[in-house]
């Protein structure tokens, strides 16, 4: 299992009670993700930093449960996407819950790589969109207030336009990447059909 100081891959929280199953996760996650494993709420709650970017959380566990882990990371600022991992049947209780996706156990490796996966490219692209935004008004306001000549000699437009420029090729490549990916592509038609009844 790989270590946080081991690797420069993303940091995924295992949270469950199983000691079994969490090790189970974090090994099918090892080849692309650093595991942190926690079998608690408390211990969920020191391991968690801004060093995290997936959390893949049980929502029964004694003591602390799961959704009062998911408050607190919410309250504490953190806005790293949380898989909820349960055997609970979904409620109307869900549509206020701050998680990202929701997996019924038993899950099969290739169904938690892969949400795990999605959801951490949904927030990259996220972040990718703030700061592509940011830096796209930036640059329109300025060349609304100077003229050509004077953004063409100033260095750190140039270098907001070299930002942007490799920006929008991120952008350009998570749009596609989320375009094509078969769950983001259904969830649209889903989304549509909904709206339209």
């Amino acid at each position: 299992m790989s270590t946080d100081a081991a690797t420069s891959d993303p940091v995924v929280l295992v949270v469950d009670d199983e000691p079994e199953l969490a090790s189970l996760f974090a090994t099918w996650l090892d080849d692309e993700w650093t595991a942190r494993v926690a079998h608690d709420g408390e211990e969920a709650l020191s391991r968690i930093d801004e060093e995290v970017a997936v959390v893949l959380l049980d929502r029964r566990m004694p003591g602390t449960s799961g959704d009062e882990v998911l408050d607190t990371i919410r309250e504490r600022g953190y806005d790293c996407p949380v898989i909820m991992v349960t055997a609970i049947d979904p409620d109307f209780d869900i549509i206020e819950m701050g998680f990202d996706d929701y997996l019924l156990k038993p899950v099969s490796a290739d169904e938690l790589k892969e949400t795990v996966e999605r959801v951490h490219r949904r927030s990259e692209y996220d972040e990718i969109m703030r700061e592509y935004y940011s830096l796209a008004s930036k640059r329109a306001v300025l060349q609304t207030e100077k003229s050509c000549s004077e953004l063409e000699r100033n260095e750190e437009f140039q270098r907001l336009e070299s930002r942007l420029t490799a920006l929008r090729e991120s952008v350009d490549e998570a749009i596609e990447g989320l375009q094509t990916h078969e769950d983001f592509a259904a969830a649209f038609r889903d989304l549509d059909t909904g709206s339209s009844n």
